[in-house]
């Protein structure tokens, strides 16, 4: 009689649940690391696949948005921006400020938009949120572009703008940003999974965090003259992101190394409290999304 001598053969991929509480398990977002290139691609792709400017978009939003500033707060309400021509002051935040919102209102829908792959399919989905702040990291690198030019186009009609040593440190300011806007888009994504009405103050949040994020005024000012209410700047990390990219691009402002650490520890307080409520909402969002 011939036995068969049946050998184990080691899985390649080990889907198990997570034990841990806290778990980012960069190991299998490396493993799945294909599907993470392919959602990049996706993003990229497909968000003006069928519009009529196509990537244009990346371009016109924050030219407008300058414009429409310079005219309403330089203009009309006369804030001054020292020696930095006012457009280029307001489009120096105005781009970063846009991969913020980018990377927060994209994934703050992560459950709700990608409830059909999530049922059906078995992968980390942590990698959806991320492929979302890399893809975002294209339209900054456009929009970055354009600031460049008109950078350019003011420093040989004169102006009195410069860069510095801090230079350097600005994919750090970026990498904040990109990290402070995944944080809560996670939280947001597993309250809308429960809470459908939260996904409507989103917009009306995001635009009321723009005005106490120093975006279109210097930290300063806010501080001087309105006192009372300067703490809402200056509790802000947004705000000290903005404030460093003007000095570290057009050598105004200050840099405040209590406010940059105070933003670092928010920062990753929020994304790590994003990381635990996310991979707590993923094990049973399909059941109410």
């Amino acid at each position: 009689m011939n036995t068969t001598n049946t050998t184990s053969t080691p899985w390649l991929f080990e889907i198990k649940p997570k034990n841990k509480f806290f778990s980012l398990n960069l190991k299998e977002v490396w493993q799945y690391r294909d599907l993470l290139i392919l959602f990049v691609k996706r993003d990229i792709v497909t968000v003006y696949k069928q519009t009529v400017l196509g990537p244009l978009w990346y371009l016109i939003q924050p030219l407008f948005t300058s414009v429409t500033f310079t005219i309403i707060f330089n203009n009309v309400a006369g804030i001054n921006t020292g020696t930095v021509p006012p457009f280029l002051f307001n489009l120096a935040g105005i781009t970063v400020w846009n991969y913020f919102t980018a990377c927060l209102n994209g994934t703050s829908d992560t459950f709700r938009s990608n409830a059909a792959i999530f049922g059906k399919v078995y992968f980390p989905r942590i990698i959806v949120p991320i492929s979302i702040v890399m893809s975002n990291l294209v339209k900054f690198g456009i929009q970055f572009f354009i600031f460049l030019f008109f950078y350019l186009f003011y420093y040989f009609k004169g102006a009195t703008i410069g860069m510095n040593a801090t230079t350097v440190f600005f994919p750090v300011l970026i990498v904040f940003m990109g990290i402070l806007g995944l944080g809560l888009g996670m939280i947001i994504s597993s309250l809308v999974t429960k809470y459908r009405d939260f996904s409507n103050l989103i917009g009306f949040g995001v635009q009321l965090l723009m005005y106490v994020s120093a975006v279109m005024y210097p930290m300063a000012l806010i501080k001087e003259k309105l006192p009372t209410y300067g703490w809402l700047v200056a509790y802000n990390p947004l705000a000290y992101v903005i404030e460093t990219t003007r000095y570290m691009l057009l050598n105004v402002g200050h840099i405040s190394v209590l406010g940059l650490t105070y933003t670092f520890g928010v920062t990753i307080s929020v994304f790590i409290i994003g990381l635990l409520v996310f991979n707590k909402t993923e094990k049973s969002f399909i059941d109410t999304v």
